[in-house]
């Protein structure tokens, strides 16, 4: 078993190999050389250069062909290779890995009220105590300035002393007017996008070669973070409220790494290392991050995300990915991103506020009335057609619209089904304004109620409501009208959260024994800051300028992490990063607002923990969670010697410390293994014996803790020891859990959770397992089959 795990990752270890396509065409790579022992960026960049010189036939070829060198947190550079050049740089020693630069995607008021930090309860004061000088990196489309969210609020302190990052100026950004004491950085990366796709265009879409958004996913999140309070806001009047980020005295510093192309975020790699190699130094404390990769992942450090987020986990850094949005709406499994355990992935799900939108029927013969739910902010008078009538066997898409018959949907509120065609409303939006319709109704499974903002009116119904439609418009003699009247905003009568039905699903496709997503957070009709020179929708025809703009996403469940862990830090500076994840895990929720079980988007069925994770997080509990589990770099070495590092590599990618041992064991221990506050077992054979480290963080140092057993199906579960004591001599204690499975089975996982308690916390950690008793051995099978 140990050669072939030797052979196996012997041949990971060339990873810089596999992703390099054979090609003279020159493309941009990222070498990745780990840690920087230089400590000098001058002599890195020289280093980098002539690193760089040896597969060129010059030293000024050499210079021409590098984007960024990567030289204050970590050391690489990107730059313009052949394949020819990149094998070549791959092989020389030093070098970790070497990989082509993708393109990745965006994962794109009340949500702070309903995560229980309400401005004018007596017990949460601290949202605004806290954070005052907390530095928050933004890694996104830009900033709008001029947004009441990044203005200073009242009798904020001057910018942190230690603060080394800067404003530059750019296009419409002047960094004397437009950075203040809240926005205390603002950059841009441009290399990586303009070598992928060609100098910034304006003709595709308007941009700003500048830190300034256009797209307005980024004044979003930042918003979301760490908006200031803002009084009043809302979309046309639906979501009034007093908007604010989850740590409204923290600062902002914005990397703008995200550009746009055809109105669609692109980020380069290239572009987000650069953005993490700056704001590692800069000096930030938290950084968030909603943007990612499909499967299939790639290994670690071939990845952005990872090297970058494993450097800052190194300086003490917490870095909030998004978990990733479906680009179908399906709930499918193992499709969730950033799932690197030094990081935190997040979920999305929804919170307890609905738009319901009334629909009025007339068709002189009898009346309807239905309720859909929208954001339409003036009343829709028209008639009510079928999609039949001007698409293809009514398939409401822009391809099937019947340009032979000529026929104009104008003063029409068409009716389409997910059913029939396209399951998302955005290709039916299209496809009835290209038809010149009035408005559309559109027809969806109740799981996948979720609207959004379009170019024209748009009720969501679910499939028992379309088809009463349906069947009303067949008994009419001709078009019944249509009354749709303005959206309403109502709150606290829908049980929440749900898991959105956008948001991936684990398990991880690379690490199936750590859990991820690791929580979910508010993500579906988030209000929040938006670029007044930007539609709400972004199409061109759109003339609507607002200052709020409702997005769905786990791109906007991110921020809300990101807030929360702002909070935490303020008031836990000593904190690792480690210990910021497990407190927000082990006190997260799995409850709705009607005391049960939170539902999983996109099925009728109750969520496990590959849907939310631990659970919907709960920052209030998790500023005192009662203990934690710290991962000690120890847990990380123990990882990537799994992952199939040496411990030469190890040593180039892990700070070196006094008494560090980067060796990998000599007997193989799983992932399992590793300090997590979840526990994930993805093939329990047999029976197995895991560890655990708790420490005491309460004020109470003299603590007893007892556990309490959920037992997945299937599994005996034995703890010991049962107690724990905590004293001021003693802040940590271990404990073993022992897995025994006690049923046939085979792919199918259970659940449960392990609970320790002690009267006033309760900290929680899901137990995942696979039970895998009755596995098949397909070579009796083959041999068989040779045989006939």
């Amino acid at each position: 078993m140990a050669t072939y795990l030797q052979c196996f990752w012997g041949l990971s270890l060339t990873l810089s190999l596999y992703f390099i396509q054979s090609t003279a065409t020159p493309h941009v790579y990222i070498v990745y050389l780990g840690v920087s022992h230089i400590h000098d960026p001058t002599l890195t960049s020289k280093y980098h250069h002539q690193l760089l010189s040896n597969v060129f036939a010059s030293d000024e070829d050499a210079k021409q062909s590098i984007l960024y060198s990567y030289k204050h947190s970590f050391s690489g550079f990107s730059a313009k290779l052949n394949s020819t050049q990149a094998t070549s740089l791959a092989k020389m020693e030093g070098v970790i890995s070497v990989f082509r630069s993708k393109t990745l995607q965006l994962h794109t008021t009340r949500s702070w009220d309903f995560l229980g930090l309400t401005l004018d309860s007596k017990v949460t004061p601290w949202q605004l105590a806290f954070g005052d000088d907390i530095v928050v990196g933004v890694f996104d489309t830009g900033i709008w300035p001029e947004s009441e969210s990044f203005q200073e609020g009242p009798r904020m302190r001057p910018i942190p002393p230690n603060w080394k990052g800067e404003c530059v100026k750019g296009e419409r950004f002047d960094p004397a007017k437009d950075c203040n004491r809240k926005l205390i950085g603002a950059r841009y990366y441009l290399k990586g996008f303009e070598h992928e796709y060609g100098p910034l265009s304006k003709s595709g879409n308007p941009e700003y070669r500048s830190p300034r958004d256009f797209l307005g996913h980024g004044t979003h999140t930042a918003s979301t973070a760490v908006g200031s309070i803002v009084k009043n806001a809302s979309f046309f009047g639906l979501g009034q409220g007093i908007a604010r980020g989850g740590a409204p005295r923290a600062r902002l510093a914005v990397y703008k790494i995200c550009w746009g192309k055809k109105f669609v975020g692109k980020c380069s790699e290239a572009d987000i290392l650069a953005a993490f190699d700056d704001a590692l130094h800069d000096g930030v404390h938290v950084i968030s991050a909603s943007f990612g990769e499909s499967p299939p992942l790639r290994p670690f450090f071939a990845s952005n995300a990872a090297i970058g987020s494993f450097h800052a986990m190194q300086l003490g850094i917490t870095v909030v990915f998004s978990a990733g949005n479906n680009d179908n709406d399906e709930p499918d499994p193992s499709l969730v991103q950033n799932v690197q355990p030094w990081s935190i992935s997040v979920a999305a799900s929804s919170i307890d506020r609905m738009f319901p939108t009334q629909i009025l029927l007339d068709n002189t013969l009898s009346t309807m009335d239905l309720m859909g739910e929208s954001f339409i902010t003036t009343e829709v008078k028209g008639k009510l057609a079928d999609s039949s009538i001007y698409f293809q066997d009514g398939i409401c898409d822009r391809d099937y619209y019947n340009t032979t018959l000529n026929k104009s949907a104008a003063g029409k509120v068409v009716l389409c089904f997910s059913t029939i065609g396209s399951e998302l409303s955005g290709e039916a939006v299209a496809a009835v304004k290209m038809a010149n319709g009035l408005g559309l109704i559109f027809a969806a499974p109740m799981t996948m109620q979720i609207p959004y903002v379009e170019i024209i009116p748009t009720v969501l119904v679910n499939i028992e409501q379309g088809s009463k439609l349906k069947d009303y418009l067949a008994q009419s003699p001709r078009f019944p009208a249509v009354q749709i009247k303005p959206t309403k905003t109502i709150i606290g009568k829908t049980p929440a959260p749900t898991v959105a039905t956008f948001s991936s699903r684990g398990p991880s496709s690379i690490t199936p024994d750590i859990l991820k997503p690791d929580v979910s957070a508010p993500g579906v009709n988030i209000l929040a800051a938006w670029p007044t020179d930007t539609s709400p929708t972004l199409s061109p025809s759109d003339k609507r300028s607002v200052k709020w703009n409702f997005q769905s996403g786990t791109s906007m469940s991110c921020p809300h992490v990101s807030g929360a862990v702002a909070l935490i830090k303020s008031a836990h500076p000593n904190w690792s990063p480690s210990a910021i994840r497990s407190a927000l895990m082990t006190t997260a929720y799995t409850r709705d607002t009607t005391f049960d079980s939170i539902l999983a988007g996109g099925s009728m069925k109750v969520s496990d923990p590959f849907d939310i994770g631990a659970g919907h997080i709960d920052p209030f509990k998790a500023m005192d969670p009662g203990l934690v589990y710290n991962m000690k770099t120890s847990d990380y070495i123990l990882f990537l010697c799994n992952m199939g590092y040496t411990q030469e590599d190890i040593e180039k990618i892990v700070l070196p410390s006094a008494g560090l041992e980067t060796c990998c064991p000599k007997v193989h221990k799983t992932n399992t293994n590793i300090n997590y506050p979840s526990i994930t077992v993805s093939n329990l054979e047999s029976t197995m014996t895991i560890k655990r480290t708790v420490r005491n963080v309460g004020r109470n140092r003299n603590a007893i803790y007892f556990a309490n057993i959920v037992k997945p199906n299937g599994v005996e579960v034995v703890i010991w020891p049962r107690i724990l004591f905590f004293s001021w001599f003693n802040e940590e204690n271990s404990y073993y859990v022992t897995l025994k499975p006690l049923k046939k089975s085979q792919g199918r996982y259970d659940f449960g959770e392990i609970v320790w308690s002690d009267g006033f916390h309760h900290v929680r950690s899901p137990l995942v397992v696979l039970v895998n008793t009755t596995a098949v051995d397909y070579s009796d099978s083959i041999t068989q089959a040779s045989t006939i």
